[in-house]
């Protein structure tokens, strides 16, 4: 690690002689600190149990270049690589850098703030500085901490209180191949004051493969304010020859709602954080997410849902389905605060494995310390149902349909928390069109 502190320093250096407000030196620096001090996690962390990342240390990763001259995609290209509607916001970073000509967010409320992190650090310095890295503070987080020392650009969007924002945000992270090579570290900073509402959808993905390894390392720190609710939709159909780690960061404030969705399908390694604080009564955290990896792709997702208010209720259902020799990781826990009383969780987990290579690690975990709750966790691992299969083929089915069928209809339960039709409907199409191929491929 020492070669590749000193050229992390090196391009730390060169970047924060670039300038910004006179805060952001400092904010940089003690993440940039804290990096060299943590270092990348290994196995021996219990976090990381099951997830190494040797791959990533082993390797620095470059500042993502500067684009010079005018977009090397056409908006045909981005509809082409990602799930969307013409009627959404779109916002567009290739390589982590923002593509103003192939983004559109008018029509939305007057008082609603929707820019990138590059323009909110002119425009509105003391704002950032107010919210940036008070969730998300590297504080044990070797990736937040690299995120934050290192991060370029991304989104900063305020919605004030009782605004309604009703088309959905799209936050589209594009690599190409100028990436090989590179560390990319966009950030993504939402404030939903009370009573307001904001659907975000980021997706994450490249032109293709292009044989030499890249890391995306994102971070998000969202704040529901009272009586808001915020659903945060990511998808996540990187290259096979990329590392994925995502951290979102969540504080929740009375009767609020906040609603995530994962759905991870590329990248030769992905992590997916997702840390939420009930901090007010009442409020409401519904987690989901879906998994498809094949070959030797490895997903882990992690969930950390603190319950420090009483009344709030969690509900968690992750799904994985696994070919080759791929391994997923599934790590939930919940923790209930003393005064959290009548708090209402339930944790899923269940993964399917349609070869006998894949694997899967499951470690629901429940830490409770309020007496007047209602908690539970269950997790499964398995293979398809032989005798339904048996039975759809006694009715003139396929083999390879009978398989396909049944593959999506365990995908199907998860895919239908999602409430934006035309994302649902999208992954639905792409989920169906995966598994055909797969068993088509096989036999």
């Amino acid at each position: 690690m020492n070669t590749a502190r000193t050229t992390y320093e090196q391009a730390f250096s060169a970047l924060r002689a670039s300038g910004g407000p006179s805060w952001l030196p400092a904010l940089r620096r003690e993440a940039m600190d804290r990096f060299s001090a943590l270092g990348f996690p290994t196995t021996r962390n219990e976090d990381w149990h099951f997830t190494s990342v040797t791959p990533i240390a082993e390797r620095v990763f470059k500042v993502a270049p500067t684009r010079s001259g005018p977009a090397t995609l056409s908006p045909a290209d981005v509809a082409a690589l990602v799930i969307g509607d013409p009627d959404w916001h779109r916002l567009v970073f290739v390589n982590g850098r923002f593509e103003a000509s192939l983004s559109a967010f008018a029509g939305l409320p007057a008082e609603v703030r929707v820019t990138t992190l590059a323009e909110a650090l002119k425009e509105s310095p003391e704002f950032v500085a107010e919210h940036l890295g008070k969730l998300a503070s590297g504080e044990g987080q070797t990736f937040t901490a690299f995120n934050t020392a290192f991060a370029q650009d991304g989104v900063v969007i305020h919605v004030p209180g009782g605004e309604v924002v009703e088309a959905p945000v799209h936050i589209v992270h594009i690599a190409d191949a100028q990436a090989a090579g590179a560390g990319i570290h966009p950030r993504l900073l939402v404030v939903a004051e009370a009573l307001s509402r904001l659907t975000i959808i980021e997706s994450f993905a490249s032109t293709g493969s292009f044989g030499a390894a890249y890391l995306t390392n994102a971070v998000a720190e969202i704040e529901v304010g009272n009586g808001a609710r915020v659903d945060h939709y990511k998808i996540q159909r990187e290259s096979t020859d990329a590392f994925h780690v995502g951290t979102t960061q969540v504080r929740q404030g009375r009767d609020s709602m906040y609603h995530s969705f994962s759905y991870a399908a590329g990248a030769a390694i992905s992590r997916t954080n997702v840390y939420t604080q009930l901090a007010g009564e009442n409020g409401e955290t519904r987690l989901n997410g879906l998994y498809l990896i094949d070959g030797t792709q490895h997903a882990d997702h992690q969930t950390f849902v603190e319950h420090l208010a009483p009344g709030c209720a969690s509900r968690e259902l992750y799904k994985g389905i696994l070919d080759g020799s791929s391994h997923g990781v599934f790590n939930g826990k919940v923790y209930v605060d003393p005064v959290a009383q009548k708090t209402d969780g339930k944790q899923t987990n269940h993964a399917l494995l349609l070869s006998e290579h894949a694997r899967v690690d499951t470690k629901p975990q429940l830490e409770i310390f309020a007496d007047d709750v209602k908690c539970t966790h269950g997790a499964t691992v398995g293979r398809l149902d032989e005798d339904a299969l048996f039975y759809m083929k006694s009715r003139g089915l396929g083999a390879e349909n009978a398989r396909a069928l049944l593959t999506y209809a365990f995908a199907a339960e998860v895919l239908e928390t999602i409430e934006v039709d035309a994302l649902r409907e999208g992954l639905e199409a792409l989920a169906f069109a995966r598994f055909t191929q797969s068993f088509g491929e096989q036999h």
